[in-house]
C-alpha cells in the first residue's frame, strides 16, 4: 500500500487544493474510460427450425383456425382476447390477489435494491469524520496529550481501471431485468391457468347436469326392468345389467361432484380470494357453450417468440449477466486501486479546532496487486465461464421449450375442432339411435339389453363431447398464452427499468 499522508494546510501559505483537484479529475477521467474485460456479448443462435410444423389435415378442418388475418397474441390486450365478461372479471381478481404475482413482484424490488447497491459501488462514499483523544503519553511525561479532528472525505474508493466494478453493475442490471421478465412470465402462467381452471369448471357443471339426467333415466329404467321382472317379461341378468348401469351412473355422479369442488378450490387458489357466484352462473347444460368465443391467432415464425416470450427474454438476461460476470473475474488479475482522502481542521485543543492553520488534508491512494492467491482467481474465472455456459444451455432450453408448446398447440389446434365436430355427431346420433331402440323396446321388438346398451353409448358420447370442447377451449387459451400473450405493465406491478447509464426512471 501506499504511504498515508497528512498534510496541514498553513493559512496564508500555498494551498494544495488545486493540485488535488487536478489529479481527482485525471483519475475521474481514466476510472470513466476504464476497459471491460467482459467478453462482447452476442445472442446465440436459436436451436429450433425457422418455421413450426404444419399438421397434416383437411383443408377444410382447419380453414378458419388457421385465418392469415388473425393479430399476434402479443398484440392481443388478454381484456380483448377473453372476451367472456365473467372470465374477465376473474383474471382481474386474480392479478389483483395472487400471492404467486406478488413474490413476483417483490423479487423485482429486491433485485432493483441490488442492482442499485452495485451502481453505488462506482461512487465515492462521503462522509463526515470526528474524532476526539485524550492520553497520558508516558508516567514521566508531564501533562496530557490532546488532539482533536473533523473532517469530510471518502473513504476506499474502488478507481476501476479494469472494469470489474463495472462489470458487477452490468450483472445486477441483468438480474433486474430478467426478474421483470419473469413476474411477465408469471402473470402470462396466472391469466392462462385461471382461463383454464374456469373452463374447467364450467365443463363440470355441464358434465353433472348430464349425469344428474343419466342417473334418473337410468332409474326410471331400473323400475321399468323391476316391473317386466316382476311379471317375467326379463331375466334377471336383465335386471342386474341395468341395476349396474344406475349404479356406475350414481357412481360417476358422485366422482364429478368431488371433482366439481376441488375443481372451484382450485380456481380460488389462483384467485387468491373466493370464487364470485356469478362468474359460476350459467344454465343447465350449455355451460362451454356460453362461453364468448376466442379470437383467431396467427403464430407467426418462433424467431418472433425471443421477442414475445418474456421466460425467454428473462433466460436472456441470465446469461447476459453470467457473461459481465467473467468481466469481473478477469479484472481480479489487475491491480486494484483504491483511494482515501478528506479535508478538514485537526487541533490539539478542542477549542481551537476551528482557529487559523488548524485546516488539514489527507491524501492516501492505494494499490493492491495480486501476486499469488492459491489458484483462487484461475478458479473463479473457471467457474464464471461454466456459468456462462450453464446459462447458454438454460437459454436455449427455454427456446426449444416454447416451440414444442407452440407446435402443440399448432397441432392440438389444426385437429381439435374436427374431433369435436365429430363427437357432437356422434351424441347426436346415439340420443336418436336411443329414442329409436326405446321405441321398439316398448314395443317388444328390442331387448333389454339392446336399451341399455344405446343408454351407455351415448352417456359415454356426451361425456365424450363436453371433454373435447373443453379441450378445443382451454388450447385456444394456451395457445394466447404461448406465443407470448397476456402479460401487461400494470402500474401496481410495473417495476421501471434502468438506463445503460446505471439511472432507472423510477424513484
Amino acid at each position: 500500500m501506499m504511504k498515508f499522508l497528512r498534510y496541514p494546510i498553513r493559512a496564508g501559505g500555498l494551498s494544495p487544493s488545486a493540485p488535488q483537484l487536478s489529479l481527482l479529475a485525471v483519475l475521474s477521467a481514466a476510472l470513466l474510460a476504464g476497459c471491460s474485460m467482459a467478453p462482447t456479448y452476442k445472442r446465440p443462435a436459436a436451436p429450433v427450425p425457422a418455421v413450426y410444423p404444419v399438421p397434416n389435415v383437411k383443408a377444410g378442418a382447419a380453414a378458419n383456425t388457421l385465418a392469415v388475418d388473425a393479430h399476434a397474441a402479443a398484440e392481443i390486450d388478454w381484456r380483448n382476447y377473453f372476451k367472456d365478461p365473467r372470465l374477465t372479471r376473474l383474471i382481474a381478481l386474480a392479478l389483483e390477489h395472487n400471492r404467486d404475482l406478488r413474490v413476483a413482484v417483490q423479487n423485482i424490488e429486491q433485485a432493483r435494491a441490488q442492482f442499485r447497491i452495485q451502481r453505488a459501488a462506482q461512487l465515492p462514499n462521503l462522509g463526515l469524520n470526528a474524532s476526539f483523544m485524550r492520553a497520558r503519553p508516558a508516567p514521566l511525561v508531564g501533562g496530557v496529550y490532546e488532539s482533536d479532528a473533523l473532517s469530510v472525505g471518502i473513504s476506499a474508493w474502488e478507481l476501476d481501471f479494469f472494469g470489474r466494478v463495472q462489470s458487477l453493475k452490468e450483472a445486477a442490471r441483468a438480474r433486474y431485468l430478467a426478474t421483470e421478465e419473469a413476474r411477465k412470465a408469471v402473470q402470462i402462467s396466472l391469466i392462462g391457468a385461471v382461463a383454464n381452471g374456469w373452463l374447467t369448471v364450467l365443463a363440470d357443471d355441464e358434465l353433472l347436469q348430464i349425469t344428474r339426467e343419466t342417473v334418473q333415466t337410468r332409474e326410471d329404467s331400473q323400475k321399468l326392468a323391476q316391473l317386466s321382472f316382476d311379471h317375467g317379461a326379463i331375466s334377471e341378468i336383465d335386471l342386474r345389467a341395468a341395476q349396474s348401469l344406475t349404479e356406475a351412473a350414481r357412481a360417476t355422479l358422485a366422482q364429478l361432484r368431488r371433482q366439481r369442488a376441488q375443481d372451484e378450490n382450485a380456481l380460488a387458489l389462483l384467485l387468491g380470494a373466493p370464487v364470485p357466484p356469478e362468474a359460476l352462473d350459467t344454465h343447465a347444460g350449455v355451460a362451454l357453450e356460453e362461453a364468448a368465443p376466442m379470437a383467431d391467432l396467427r403464430a407467426g415464425l418462433p424467431s418472433e417468440l425471443l421477442e414475445r416470450r418474456p421466460d425467454i427474454r428473462a433466460a436472456e438476461q441470465q446469461l447476459i449477466a453470467a457473461n459481465a460476470n467473467i468481466g469481473a473475474a478477469r479484472a481480479n488479475f489487475f491491480p486494484r486501486i483504491s483511494l482515501t482522502a478528506d479535508i478538514g481542521s485537526a487541533s490539539g485543543q478542542l477549542s481551537q479546532l476551528f482557529d487559523s492553520g488548524t485546516r488539514a488534508w489527507t491524501f492516501a491512494p492505494g494499490l493492491v496487486l495480486p501476486l499469488f492467491s492459491g489458484g483462487a482467481n484461475v478458479a473463479a474465472l473457471d467457474s464464471a465461464w461454466a456459468a456462462r455456459r450453464i446459462a447458454q444451455a438454460q437459454y436455449e432450453k427455454t427456446i426449444q421449450s416454447a416451440f414444442r408448446e407452440v407446435a402443440d398447440a399448432l397441432a392440438a389446434r389444426a385437429t381439435l375442432g374436427e374431433q369435436a365436430r365429430a363427437l357432437r355427431a356422434q351424441a347426436q346420433s346415439e340420443s336418436v339411435r336411443l329414442k329409436l331402440t326405446d321405441l321398439r323396446y316398448r314395443n317388444g321388438v328390442a331387448s333389454a339389453l339392446d336399451r341399455l346398451d344405446a343408454q351407455r353409448s351415448l352417456f359415454a358420447a356426451q361425456l365424450s363431447a363436453i371433454q373435447v370442447r373443453l379441450v378445443q377451449l382451454q388450447n385456444q387459451a394456451a395457445l394466447y398464452t404461448v406465443l407470448g400473450g397476456g402479460w401487461s405493465d400494470a402500474p401496481e406491478t410495473a417495476a421501471a427499468a434502468p438506463d445503460k447509464t446505471g439511472g432507472t426512471d423510477a424513484h
